[in-house]
């Protein structure tokens, strides 16, 4: 999963100061062994949206579930230009099942997806010049 330089240095010191008992990032002292519960999980969770959000995001649907984080950081990173096939491989997905879940997010790609057409048929004199291909793309890929 792709992190942020601050994240990734942050999580580094913490691994390298607190080790990684039982594989796990974070064990608090005395805590018990294993996985979070649900119920501790969502009561952490809850605290971390009240000391985040404002009230009124607290009541909007924003981030309501943690499945809305996770759709919202596929949906920017396909609709930045992210390769679908790494897409899916950060979240876990195959790329059907990427597609077939997300393609209603994308949006807004289509002029940077006719400039990557015309530079893949621009000539190597027209790539030199920097003069467009336009005249070489079919009447579906032209700007309307």
């Amino acid at each position: 999963m792709p992190a942020c330089p601050e994240l990734v240095r942050i999580l580094r010191h913490h691994r390298q100061h607190y080790g990684n008992p039982g594989g796990r990032m974070f064990n608090a002292p005395g805590s018990r062994p294993g996985p979070v519960t649900k119920s501790t999980y969502l009561r952490a969770r809850r605290q971390a949206r009240a000391k985040a959000l404002s009230p009124a995001q607290q009541r909007s649907v924003l981030a309501r579930v943690p499945y809305h984080l996770r759709h919202a950081a596929v949906s920017l990173w396909l609709n930045a230009g992210v390769p679908a096939t790494q897409v899916a491989e950060w979240a876990g997905h195959s790329v059907h099942v990427l597609l077939k879940v997300y393609a209603s997010c994308i949006d807004g790609q289509d002029e940077a997806a006719r400039k990557r057409i015309e530079a893949a048929l621009a000539t190597p004199d027209q790539q030199e010049s920097g003069r467009p291909a336009d005249e070489t793309l079919p009447p579906i890929c032209r700007d309307k």
